[in-house]
C-alpha cells in the first residue's frame, strides 16, 4: 500500500471498526477478501505478514480478521473472480451486500459490479471506500449509485438504521 492511499485507509480505520463492531452484534457474516500479494499458497498470517510495515500497521492491528470472520483470497480485482465468494453467500442466504475496502475506484466497483450482475442488493458506505484519489473516488461512488443501484450512505448511517 502506497503513501497516499495508506493515508487515506487510515483516515477510513475508525468508520470500518465502528461499522465491523456492528455487523458483528447483528450476527451479520463479516467477510474479508484480500489479494494473495503474490503468494498463492498463503493464509491470513502470511498476507498479514507480508502486508506489514510503518504504513499499515495502525490499520492492521485494528481491522484484521477474527476468528468468526470468514477469509477468502482472490487473484484479481473482483471479489467474485476466482473464489468461492458466491457460494458462500448462497450458504449463509445473504441478499444484501455492505461493501468496503481498497481500492475503491478498482476493487470496490468492481465486486460491487459483479454483485449487481447476481442480483444482490448493495450498500456502500462511502467513509469505508478510498482510492488513490478523491476524483476517482468519487467516480466510483458515482457509478455505484447511478449505474448499479447501491445505496450510498455512512458507516454511522447504517448502524443508525439498523
Amino acid at each position: 500500500m502506497g503513501d497516499v492511499l495508506s493515508k487515506k485507509t487510515r483516515n477510513m480505520t475508525e468508520h470500518l471498526l465502528a461499522l465491523k463492531e456492528h455487523a458483528a452484534k447483528k450476527k451479520w457474516p463479516i467477510i474479508y477478501i484480500n489479494d494473495h500479494f503474490g503468494i498463492w499458497q498463503a493464509d491470513i498470517a502470511a498476507i498479514i505478514k507480508k502486508c506489514k510495515n510503518d504504513r499499515s500497521e495502525y490499520i492492521i492491528d485494528r481491522l484484521a480478521p477474527n476468528n468468526n470472520d470468514y477469509f477468502l483470497i482472490k487473484p484479481k480485482h473482483s471479489a467474485f473472480y476466482g473464489t468461492a465468494l458466491e457460494t458462500l453467500l448462497n450458504e449463509l442466504h445473504v441478499d444484501h451486500l455492505i461493501i468496503t475496502g481498497i481500492a475503491g475506484n478498482i476493487c470496490v466497483l468492481f465486486t460491487a459490479n459483479d454483485a449487481y450482475m447476481r442480483e444482490y442488493d448493495i450498500t456502500i458506505p462511502r467513509d469505508c471506500i478510498a482510492s488513490n484519489n478523491e476524483k476517482d473516488n468519487k467516480y466510483a461512488l458515482t457509478m455505484m449509485e447511478n449505474v448499479l443501484f447501491a445505496n450510498i450512505t455512512t458507516a454511522k448511517e447504517i448502524t443508525a438504521e439498523t
